[in-house]
């Protein structure tokens, strides 16, 4: 099965649908799975007093409350269903991540696959909500001990979905994240440590980590992405430009290909011919007589194309030559 690979648009839309809608067709060109949006009611979300990131005051240029910043990123439920139906029409897996339980019942409807998002993993009646859903789930882990996580699975399971159902990221909740601070080994852990599927959620500048995540067995990539990085709003320059997305795209697929084989070291079809080319064969080094033995000081290794291969160089020497040879031709026993 190959890689699912989650474009994530977020709220790098500003609030406005047809910058939605931009967002799935460059989604839709790099050839992920599926675009992900966020959904939230900011009163239902956030209370008036709660206060910004400091990534998102730093990326914004803007000191405001979240509440503030959230009411100018939120769509309505309408807005929503009309990009369902328009992912639908481009054939790109719709989804997004409910941010509270009245948003999460408004996606039931319109996805068959719940992401939550690392600040609700913690959130036990969140989760015993969407739980109960008994639908897939994606699950980050970024700002999360083992135990969190073993708590937050144990509160899914527990309230109807089943463990092969959920699927676990590894994230480090910081926009952009230092690659000193990524850990991917982590997302092994999480792996060997709940024996269950694992992927990445990435928010580094650049796409060599989800790459090398794949290597490592993610089956799952998320990345935030955006029409350009230098757009107003919180996200934008965390997020990869249309052209990076589509390279990373083709990166994950190029190292599945890579992944595919099945282990064993054979001679793959297309170093056949090459193998006739730059393999050695045993030569004269100079003219040998008929009934002289090979020895080391009158046989040579050479590229020649036939003749008998220099893996054998050891059983010809002490041999009787059956032939003259002239210097460089190809030895006959």
């Amino acid at each position: 099965m190959s890689v699912f690979i989650i474009g994530e648009a977020g709220v790098n839309h500003n609030g406005n649908i047809v910058l939605a809608k931009q967002l799935i067709d460059v989604a839709v060109e790099a050839g992920v799975d599926a675009v992900k949006f966020q959904t939230w009611k900011t009163d239902l979300l956030v209370t008036k007093e709660a206060k910004q990131a400091e990534y998102q005051i730093e990326n914004t240029q803007i000191e405001e409350s979240q509440y503030d910043m959230l009411k100018r990123l939120e769509l309505s439920y309408d807005d929503f269903r009309e990009l369902k139906l328009y992912c639908d029409k481009k054939n790109i897996t719709f989804l997004s991540t409910p941010d509270e339980p009245t948003s999460a019942d408004f996606l039931k409807k319109l996805q068959d696959i719940f992401k939550i998002g690392s600040g609700e993993l913690t959130n036990i009646p969140f989760l015993q909500h969407i739980g109960a859903f008994k639908k897939r789930i994606v699950l980050s882990t970024g700002m999360a001990t083992l135990g969190e996580i073993e708590k937050a699975l144990s509160t899914l399971i527990c309230a109807g979905t089943p463990k092969e159902n959920i699927t676990l990221l590894h994230a480090t909740t910081m926009y952009p994240t230092p690659m000193e601070e990524v850990n991917l080994k982590a997302m092994l852990t999480l792996r060997d440590s709940f024996k269950i599927e694992v992927g990445y959620s990435d928010h580094t500048m650049g796409i060599e980590v989800p790459i090398a995540a794949v290597a490592m067995g993610a089956t799952v990539i998320e990345k935030h992405f955006t029409l350009s990085c230098n757009m107003d709003g919180p996200d934008h320059k965390a997020s990869l430009e249309p052209k990076s997305l589509k390279l990373m795209v083709e990166g994950i697929r190029n190292i599945e290909k890579a992944l595919a084989g099945t282990g064993e070291k054979i001679v793959q079809e297309s170093e056949k011919e090459n193998k006739k080319v730059v393999r050695k064969s045993i030569v004269a080094k100079k003219n040998i007589e008929k009934g002289e033995i090979f020895t080391v000081e009158n046989l040579d290794t050479k590229r020649v194309g036939e003749g008998i291969s220099s893996i054998l160089w050891d059983e010809v020497l002490g041999l009787k030559s059956n032939d003259s040879f002239v210097i460089d031709e190809t030895i006959r026993l």
